[in-house]
């Protein structure tokens, strides 16, 4: 089919974001949410027009379109704001008026099969009732667009049908003819085909697609039916919308800029966050995958990616992600090589010699086995919990368990190592914390040794409210000491820091750093010599219990 002419390249985008958009299953707008996503969706993200409500569905509803329409007319946009209507006569034209509304897009059947089936009627009768009900909203001076339901069916199986009723909408000259597939049936191959056959036999027509995304091919579709010579295209923001939902904006505006000719006057940079407020009005989280929203798409994990952005963006397109307003970011996990630190380092502004550098690389790895990726945010904690961890640890917990259950004090299990000679010690307590510490306190006796008193213990996670962050757990202990001369023991303070997924884990490495501390002091004499043999290593340290 041939395609428009060269000096036709602009493409109009409807979102229906606020219409067909509120079908998807438990979502509701507000009319305050309605009318804050109709400005951001005219004003900042620029789409062409925006559909915002059905006629006669509720006075939430009502409330809504009087709102937007009230800012519309002030804001010099209400031709751009319209409403869905239903062949009923004067009903929905009088709904429109009454709510504010200059445009009605009129719902009719585009198959003979949903005509004679769903409305009972001949072809003949329901063209009379359309011709009646837009006879009605001219003399009401509204715009007038319509709907062809379940064209994509009906241009397929009767296209006679679809012929008759094209002609008659044009001898009433509507504004433009809107080409559903509202079952989502079309493939880019029969889209081609189909929408070309409508722009062949009407080229004076203003035809535009309406896509629905069942088989995941909603995209593509708009834009075979762009190429085939359709003027204009139908989104909602994220793909909200029945079943499997309709045309993603941001997938849809991406696509036709970057694999056709023809372009939008969508801002890219806007989509991001009108994504992420249709999600948080809507409760509908999007997809971390999802095509140029999604929160992974524009995030490099493999250690070899990294490399290659490094040496010369071997890895980038041009689905860059400055132009839609993010950043390209690197994972950090076990698949994290150099390049990844280095990345994101820079962008920290942190300079590590290699030594250390090949440290904090390794406690990565050590964290990605445990199925933690790790954030940007957490490096910072990562970096001051193992560079500030001995190499060489003389007391280690080698195992540990804490149970924590409703009616019942907290119970915990402590095992505690020093150079292969090892106490065991069980405690309850007020907490899940305080239960591990009080048995700590037993094991560590018989070594000899003093546990100090907790003077303040602090708990830090980094922004977002990920419930899978890094915990920063801070310690600051006390210790009395008395000291000839004095009347009153000599009080020392001082904090030890640990990090880890698990915020019990986090507390557990800070206490083991603090025994260790407390050793040191005593010149390494803990207990009686030990027997020869090794200690297993604190980063292989067994959590079997959490604490809440």
């Amino acid at each position: 089919m041939s395609q428009p002419a060269a000096n036709q390249q602009n493409v109009a985008v409807m979102d229906t974001t606020l219409r067909d958009g509120e079908q998807t299953p438990d979502v509701s707008y507000t009319p305050a949410e309605k009318l804050q996503l109709a400005r951001l969706l005219l004003m900042d993200v620029e789409v062409d027009r925006i559909e915002i409500a059905s006629t006669r569905v509720s006075e939430g509803e009502r409330a809504a379109a009087k709102a937007i329409t009230a800012w519309a007319r002030k804001a010099r946009v209400i031709k751009r704001v319209e409403m869905l209507g239903y062949c009923d006569g004067k009903a929905s034209v009088d709904w429109i008026v009454g709510a504010g509304g200059k445009v009605m897009n009129l719902l009719t059947k585009g198959s003979e099969k949903h005509c004679r089936s769903q409305l009972g009627l001949a072809p003949e009768v329901h063209r009379a009732r359309i011709e009646e009900t837009l006879r009605y909203a001219r003399r009401k001076r509204l715009d007038i667009n319509v709907y062809l339901e379940d064209w994509s069916q009906g241009v397929r199986e009767s296209f006679d049908y679809v012929f008759a009723l094209v002609e008659s909408l044009r001898a009433l000259r509507v504004a433009r003819i809107y080409l559903p597939d509202t079952l989502g049936i079309l493939s880019p191959e029969t889209v081609t085909r189909y929408v070309g056959l409508m722009t062949e036999t009407w080229p004076n027509v203003d035809f535009e697609y309406h896509g629905h995304n069942d088989y995941g091919l909603a995209a593509a579709n708009c834009l075979a039916a762009v190429k085939a010579g359709a003027r204009g295209v139908h989104t909602s923001v994220n793909g909200m919308g029945e079943r499997a939902g309709n045309s993603s904006l941001a997938e849809v505006v991406a696509t036709l800029h970057d694999h056709s000719l023809y372009r939008t006057g969508v801002s890219e940079k806007k989509l991001s966050s009108i994504s992420r407020l249709v999600s948080t009005f809507s409760g509908k989280e999007v997809a971390a995958n999802a095509p140029i929203v999604g929160s992974d798409v524009f995030t490099q994990t493999a250690g070899i990616h990294a490399d290659g952005d490094a040496k010369g963006d071997l890895y980038a397109t041009r689905l860059a992600p400055a132009r839609f307003g993010r950043s390209r970011r690197y994972a950090l996990g076990k698949l994290s090589g150099r390049a990844s630190l280095d990345h994101n380092l820079d962008r920290l502004g942190i300079d590590l010699p290699a030594a250390d550098r090949e440290v904090v690389l390794r406690r990565i790895v050590e964290l990605g086995d445990k199925k933690h990726v790790v954030s940007p945010e957490d490096l910072p904690y990562i970096i001051a919990d193992v560079l500030a961890r001995p190499a060489e640890q003389m007391l280690r917990v080698t195992d540990y368990r804490v149970t924590v259950a409703s009616g019942e004090a907290p119970q915990a299990e402590v095992t505690l190592s020093y150079q292969g000679n090892v106490e065991k010690a069980e405690a309850s307590g007020d907490g899940g914390y305080d239960a591990f510490m009080n048995a700590l306190k037993k094991a560590a006796k018989r070594f000899q040794l003093d546990v100090p008193m907790l003077a303040d213990y602090r708990v830090r996670i980094p922004p977002g409210g990920r419930t899978t962050a890094l915990v920063e757990t801070h310690v600051s202990w006390r210790i009395e000491q008395d000291v000839a001369g004095r009347k009153k023991p000599l009080t020392e303070t001082f904090s030890t820091l640990g990090v880890d997924s698990d915020q019990l884990g986090a507390a557990v490495i800070a206490t083991e750093k603090m025994l260790n501390a407390v050793a040191v002091r005593k010149g390494g004499k803990v207990g009686k010599k030990p027997a020869k043999g090794r200690a297993r290593s604190a980063q292989s340290t067994s959590t079997k219990g959490r604490s809440g």
